[in-house]
C-alpha cells in the first residue's frame, strides 16, 4: 500500500508547491492569538479513495492520493472547518487527518440513514493548537408543535433529511458554537424553505435564551440556495441572521460548474434587537477557487476534478481574536 505521508512523486510535489503559493496569495495567514479562520466545504462524496498517486480511467473512486494531499493543503489553512458529504466509509477522511498531523482532530456524526440522507455524515476538523472543543455537541431536532404561519403548516413536518450538527469550540477567550447543515435540495427551490426556515427559527430561539449553553452562534454549510435574493431573504435574513457582504458578492463563487450558484453560506446574528449578537469581530471572508491550479497542472476536465476534489469551493470567514 502506498504511504501517503512520505515520498510523493516529484510531479505531485511541484503541484503542491503551486497550490501552496496560490493559497498564500488568497487566504489570510494564521496569526497567533490574533485571528480565527472558520470555513465550510462540501467535499463531494468524501468517502473512499484509490490509494495511488494518480488514478486511472477505470479506477473507482476517482479521488487519489494526489487529490487528498491537495484537499489537506487547503484544509490546514483554516482553524476549524465544517465538512459536508462525509460518507459512511471514512478512508479519505482518515488519510486527510494523517497528512494534517497529530495536532489536528475531528468530531463527526454517525451516518444519516434513508434515501434523502444519502448516507452522509457531518464533520468538523480543527487545529488543536488554535481551537479546542468546549463541551457541547448535538444534533438539532425541530418540535412538531412549531407552526409557520407563512406556509400554513408545521415549520417542518418531518425531521431534517440531514440533521444539522452543532458543536462548541473555544479559541483564546472566545467560546462559539458552529452549526453545520446540508439542506435537502429537492426538485424546486420552494421545497428548501421548510428546512431553511426551521433551522433559522431554531437558531433565533437558541440565541435568545439567556440560559442556553452559549449565544455565539455561527451557522455554515451547504444551504442549497440556487440564486441570490429571495430564498435567503425569506428564511435566514428574516430571522435576523447576517451574511457578510464579502460572501454576497458575485465574485465569491461556490460551484466549479456555475458561478451564479449560491449554495454555501456562513451566517451569524448581527444588529439584531431581539437576540444577542456575535461577540467576535468579523474581519474578512471569501471562497477559495482551486480550479485553475488543479486544471492547469493536472490537465483535468472539470467533471473529473469534481470527483477528485469537489464540485464546491470552500467558503471561509476570518475573525479578530485576543
Amino acid at each position: 500500500m502506498t504511504n501517503i505521508t512520505r515520498n510523493p512523486p516529484s510531479s505531485v510535489l511541484e503541484n503542491l508547491q503551486l497550490l501552496e503559493a496560490d493559497l498564500d496569495s488568497k487566504i489570510p495567514f494564521k496569526k497567533l492569538d490574533k485571528n480565527l479562520l472558520i470555513a465550510t466545504w462540501n467535499i463531494r462524496s468524501f468517502g473512499s479513495l484509490t490509494r495511488k498517486w494518480s488514478s486511472e480511467e477505470d479506477d473507482s473512486p476517482k479521488r487519489d492520493l494526489h487529490s487528498i494531499l491537495c484537499i489537506a493543503a487547503i484544509i490546514k489553512r483554516f482553524d476549524v472547518i465544517a465538512i459536508q458529504e462525509v460518507r459512511a466509509n471514512i478512508r479519505a477522511l482518515r488519510d486527510t487527518l494523517k497528512i494534517l498531523g497529530n495536532h489536528w482532530s475531528l468530531i463527526l456524526t454517525d451516518v444519516t440513514k434513508g434515501d434523502k440522507g444519502n448516507g452522509e455524515r457531518m464533520a468538523y476538523l480543527f487545529d488543536t493548537r488554535r481551537v479546542n472543543l468546549s463541551g457541547l455537541a448535538c444534533e438539532l431536532v425541530v418540535p412538531q408543535e412549531w407552526k409557520d404561519k407563512d406556509i400554513s403548516e408545521n415549520a417542518l413536518q418531518t425531521q431534517f433529511a440531514r440533521t444539522p450538527y452543532a458543536v462548541s469550540f473555544k479559541s483564546c477567550n472566545h467560546t462559539f458554537i458552529l452549526v453545520t447543515l446540508h439542506i435537502l435540495y429537492g426538485k424546486k427551490s420552494q421545497e428548501r424553505i421548510p428546512e431553511l426556515r426551521a433551522i433559522a427559527k431554531w437558531l433565533s430561539d437558541w440565541a435568545g435564551d439567556v440560559n442556553a449553553y452559549h449565544q455565539n452562534l455561527i451557522t455554515l454549510g451547504d444551504f442549497n440556495i440556487d440564486e441570490r435574493g429571495d430564498l435567503l431573504n425569506k428564511t435566514f435574513l428574516k430571522e435576523g441572521l447576517y451574511v457578510p457582504e464579502q460572501l454576497q458578492a458575485k465574485s465569491t463563487t461556490r460551484s466549479i460548474f456555475d458561478e451564479t450558484k449560491y449554495y454555501d453560506q456562513i451566517a451569524w446574528f448581527k444588529n439584531s434587537k431581539s437576540v444577542p449578537n456575535l461577540s467576535m469581530t468579523f474581519s474578512n471572508a471569501g471562497s477559495y477557487n482551486f480550479l485553475q491550479v488543479a486544471m492547469e497542472n493536472r490537465k483535468l476536465e472539470k467533471r473529473t476534478i469534481s470527483y477528485m476534489m469537489s464540485d464546491h469551493y470552500p467558503l471561509w470567514a476570518e475573525f479578530k481574536m485576543c
